[in-house]
């Protein structure tokens, strides 16, 4: 009987693991299509649904990202966000030696790590650049 209840949960933990992992290898595509999806809108109250669905702190996430990276690394930017439909922590961590961030996405609603990449600094400068001006066509129109 326990054997059963074994690989029922290690059977539910791929199927959970799955569509993370392949999450992974489109990252940048996903989030390139999200910001030109929001691209325009008004940021006021967005982020209440969100904050709704999150069941982890902001710190927990914070300390689950920091786990997969070198001791001394510090968060750089960290938000809340809708990422593939679920709501994730994300957060910019720069790591000791290193040139450029991690970019790490936590979901928000069970702690579990849903992406992490290596960000150079070259296309870090360009999407802080981006964003910046995206707040102020957003502070403009409200």
């Amino acid at each position: 009987m326990k054997l059963a209840h074994v690989v029922t949960a290690g059977l539910v933990a791929l199927a959970i693991a799955s569509p993370a992992a392949a999450q992974d290898t489109t990252h940048g595509k996903v989030v390139s299509a999200v910001a030109k999806t929001n691209a325009g809108k008004s940021n006021k109250g967005k982020n209440n649904g969100l904050k709704a669905e999150a069941r982890i702190s902001r710190d927990s996430a914070r300390t689950i990202a920091l786990a997969r990276v070198a001791a001394g690394s510090k968060v750089r930017k960290s938000r809340l966000e809708r990422e593939n439909g679920v709501a994730v922590y994300t957060f910019d961590v720069r790591v000791p030696n290193q040139t450029g961030v991690e970019h790490i996405l936590v979901n928000a609603a069970d702690g579990s790590v849903v992406s992490q990449m290596h960000v150079a600094p070259k296309p870090e400068k360009a999407e802080a650049k981006k964003e910046k001006g995206e707040k102020k066509k957003s502070d403009k129109k409200d």
